[in-house]
């Protein structure tokens, strides 16, 4: 069994998510009692994207979080750098573009999306904030940014049981309902050593995002962290869109506001 470090070297995490694929949603859906579903509501109501319009879903895995944007008609693109993942995904979604991707070094031109969205994928970067450069690099001027990411529950004794749950139960119900149970107790190592709210708001501004704002959701287990970006104009791209690739897989702490629950 495949399990990464909180190193998170690129190559430990791919596999591992490539080991997961197959029955990754459905553990999901599991471990987090239906949440994961209500969760990502949220984001797609944060983004407010409308058909037509160009939006790079990154960590996207599967594609279940593409899908509703994908059946609104917007053009989304899938990206994610474990290819078990995606081809879980063109496989159940042939419709939605799949596309393998670092998101450290995205392969798309400056300006290219309307609005970008990572879920539940950010934490498992080794490099967080060039990551979240490299959103805001192929983002045009003015467009969002939303992120649902594991956080911290904003209540003492609330993080406490949920600390414990993290801990003892998240891996042992994982050893009934998954493949690779030892990716689970990375899941729960990689949330508990995740940073707050407030520090994620903070990687946002230092990375060149405006207007951050965040919403806690099941008491701070989740937060949807929202920014823009500027709208003055950025040398290099919004002619030159995404690289073409062919096959269903191409291979490759000022002005935050959180915002009522």
């Amino acid at each position: 069994m495949n399990r990464a470090s909180l190193d998170k070297r690129p190559d430990e995490v791919a596999t591992m998510f490539d080991d997961v694929a197959p029955k990754y949603d459905v553990v999901n859906d599991v471990l987090s009692m239906g949440q994961t579903r209500r969760w990502r509501r949220v984001v797609v109501e944060a983004m407010d994207a409308t058909a037509g319009q160009r939006v790079l879903d990154l960590a996207a895995g599967t594609g279940t979080s593409s899908e509703p944007y994908a059946d609104a008609g917007i053009d989304v693109i899938a990206c994610d750098f474990s290819l078990g993942m995606l081809k879980v995904g063109k496989r159940r979604r042939p419709d939605i573009d799949f596309i393998a991707g670092d998101a450290t070094n995205l392969p798309f031109a400056d300006n290219t999306f309307d609005a970008s969205t990572i879920s539940f994928g950010l934490r498992n970067v080794n490099e967080p904030k060039k990551a979240l450069a490299e959103m805001l690099r192929v983002t045009k001027p003015g467009g969002k940014l939303v992120i649902a990411e594991f956080s911290q529950p904003v209540v003492p004794l609330w993080r406490t049981m949920y600390t414990e749950y993290l801990m003892r139960a998240l891996p042992a119900i994982a050893v009934k309902v998954s493949s690779n149970p030892d990716a689970y107790v990375y899941l729960a190592e990689s949330i508990r050593a995740w940073p707050d709210q407030d520090h994620l708001a903070a990687w946002l501004q230092e990375s060149g995002w405006e207007k951050v704002t965040y919403r806690n959701l099941s008491g701070g287990i989740v937060a949807v962290h929202r920014a823009h970006k500027p709208l003055e104009s950025t040398p290099g791209g919004g002619a030159a869109s995404i690289a073409a690739h062919t096959g269903p897989v191409a291979r490759l702490r000022r002005n935050i506001t959180r915002t009522p629950r």
